[in-house]
Parts: C-alpha cells; structure tokens; sequence
C-alpha cells in the first residue's frame, strides 16, 4: 500500500471556503471511485483554523500517480490557487 500525508496551509479564513469548493466539485467523491482507492480523507487542525491535513492511502504507488491525471485532479489548481498558500506533501510505501 501506499500512503499520502498533504498538509494545506491556507490563506487566511480560507479553510471552509476551499471545503465547500472541493465538495462543490464532488472531488472526493470521483476520488474514492477511482481504481485502487482506498481512502481519501481531509481533517481540520483542531489548533489552527488555517491548517488542512488530507490523508490518502492507495493500494500502490501507480494507483496515485495515475489519480494525478485524472480530469477531476486536473481542476484542482485554480480552485488551489484561490484558497491555499502552499501544499506540503510526505509519502510512504507501507
């Protein structure tokens, strides 16, 4: 298996907003459907309202890179681009 950690430092006040958005997108949804999925979570930092932690877990490295590239990922940017000010990523093969 394979595990994604991505912590979203978002813009001031943005964390909500950019929720909404994804939800709007039914990005998690299109994401637990994808082939090899087998988890796809966000959490809110209970000590920072401008901290979001996504947690991914797939079962192999191609599952994820192929997810990249998917239609549904590649209207992700400029929904990032509005509410985030930077993306931090860690992966392990668990």
């Amino acid at each position: 298996m394979y595990r994604v950690y991505v912590r979203y430092n978002m813009k001031p006040g943005a964390r909500e907003g950019f929720l909404e958005a994804l939800a709007g997108m039914g990005l998690r949804k299109a994401v637990l459907a994808e082939e090899g999925c087998l988890g796809y979570d966000y959490y809110r930092a209970v000590d920072d309202p401008d901290v979001l932690m996504l947690v991914e877990l797939w079962k192999d490295r191609a599952a994820q890179q192929l997810h990249l590239t998917l239609p549904h990922m590649q209207a992700l940017p400029p929904v990032k681009e509005q509410y985030v000010l930077e993306t931090k990523l860690e992966s392990y093969d668990i």
